[in-house]
């Protein structure tokens, strides 16, 4: 059967097991309801990240008609530490009566949803397995959390089942998706790439079914579309969060048929196809707030794996600069020079909002100005170019500072929608994601 589940923030020291796994010892929360109308039901260490809610794959499912379908998540993080986050809940999460967004819990601590009240009674010790190696396709990392998600990744690529991948903007999502193609068995057919947010909604239809000549304004020629195109092998669904609720029951109904029917034609295409998805928004949210179907989140979330945020594994950033250096083209002694110990420990300082991606920037940006400029500096240009760059280096280094800093105040004005971005910013809402990747932003 295929694995639900997303348990890939892990804490504690790996176990050496036969074969290419190991284990690590992992915290999971023992929950009571102590008030409200399941008051008695006690999940015990069932998972290290928990949701709460009405809905049917809760871990914790509750009949209080005033807690959302996904109320909310407990999560143990890479420290040890669990926290409680709320999905997006019609009521609002409390903790010991204080209402939050995400915080902290500890034994004993009550948490408010609805007119339930459950407990943290206590923690148990489980084990699960992680990748003895240190890398998976493209992606790199020695610590249990990110060796967890090797695991997870791995044990995908065995099976044809969908798979959808979250975690914030910049994690690696379509890295980890191009390594489950490369491990799997259609990898020697396409693997086909389908930005759901730099396409135009007017257009993404036919992006992913195709169209026949002469189906709209404009169709001049019949094109096949991204699932006829990845036929035999893999399809990369990135940002489905931005999907159009409309075109949400056709990419449904593909799904399940395993057959579309382009633009402009009655007639039905078989198609074989293993589609994996990725999204930076949490679509259990977005159940909640009626923006995306339910239905297709869980058709979608077959096997569902958590790309962790750098700040989550700063233990891999030494290993993850000098690939991302020598990936870039620098020599050995050239990347021993860079990463001194002092430029280590900057690195692991910075929290990194757009993560790897970021990274790999603010290191091609070393390289190219022949200078190690200090985190706490990065907003500052005038200080960070030595007096020997050209004026051509100095001009486009500043403008790209200038651009970043604007995006990230606009996304920040907007709340991270990009769709309200692109309207204040005056532009198209491709050429915005296009700028926002290239900055490490999406």
């Amino acid at each position: 059967m295929a694995e639900r589940r997303d348990p890939s923030s892990v804490s504690g020291a790996t176990q050496a097991l036969r074969g290419s796994r190991d284990v690590v010892r992992v915290r999971r929360p023992v929950l009571r309801v102590v008030e409200g109308p399941d008051t008695g039901r006690v999940i015990s260490g069932a998972s290290e990240r928990v949701v709460i809610g009405t809905h049917a794959s809760a871990e914790l499912r509750l009949t209080d008609r005033a807690v959302s379908r996904f109320h909310c998540e407990l999560a143990v993080q890479p420290d040890g530490t669990t926290v409680v986050r709320d999905l997006g809940s019609r009521n609002g999460t409390a903790i010991d009566g204080v209402r939050v967004l995400l915080a902290p819990v500890a034994v004993g601590s009550v948490i408010e949803l609805g007119q339930s009240k459950v407990r943290v009674e206590r923690e148990v010790l489980g084990d699960l397995p992680v990748r003895a190696q240190e890398s998976f396709g493209a992606l790199v990392g020695r610590s249990p959390t990110m060796r967890r998600v090797f695991e997870l990744l791995a044990r995908a690529a065995e099976s044809d089942a969908t798979v959808l991948l979250g975690g914030e903007t910049g994690t690696g999502k379509e890295l980890a998706a191009r390594a489950i193609h490369d491990a799997s068995a259609r990898a020697k057919g396409p693997f086909v790439v389908v930005d759901g947010g730099a396409v135009a909604a007017s257009l993404l239809e036919s992006e992913l079914f195709g169209h026949e000549r002469g189906a709209f304004t404009g169709a001049d020629r019949a094109r096949k579309g991204a699932f006829r195109a990845a036929h035999g092998g893999t399809l990369f669904l990135d940002e489905i969060g931005e999907l159009p609720t409309e075109l949400q029951p056709k990419l449904l109904r593909a799904l399940e048929s395993r057959e579309v029917k382009p633009l402009g034609t009655e007639v039905s295409v078989p198609i074989d196809v293993r589609v994996v998805a990725a999204t930076h928004r949490d679509l259990r949210a977005e159940v909640n707030a009626k923006r995306f179907r339910a239905d297709l989140y869980f058709r979608l979330a077959v096997i569902e794996v958590r790309l962790p945020a750098l700040r989550e594994r700063t233990e891999d950033l030494p290993a993850l600069a000098e690939t991302l250096l020598s990936r870039l083209g620098a020599s050995p002694s050239r990347i021993r020079a860079l990463l001194d110990e002092a430029t280590l420990e900057a690195l692991t300082r910075s929290s990194w909002p757009g993560n790897v991606r970021e990274l790999r920037n603010h290191l091609e940006r070393m390289l190219a100005i022949g200078h190690r400029p200090r985190m706490e500096e990065r907003v500052s240009v005038a200080r960070e170019l030595p007096e020997i760059v050209p004026l051509k280096i100095a001009r486009a280094t500043w403008n790209e500072r200038e651009e970043r800093a604007y995006l990230e105040a606009l996304l920040e004005r907007c709340k991270g929608n990009v769709r309200e971005a692109a309207r204040r910013a005056d532009v198209d809402r491709p050429y915005l994601y296009r700028r926002l990747k290239a900055h490490g932003l999406r």
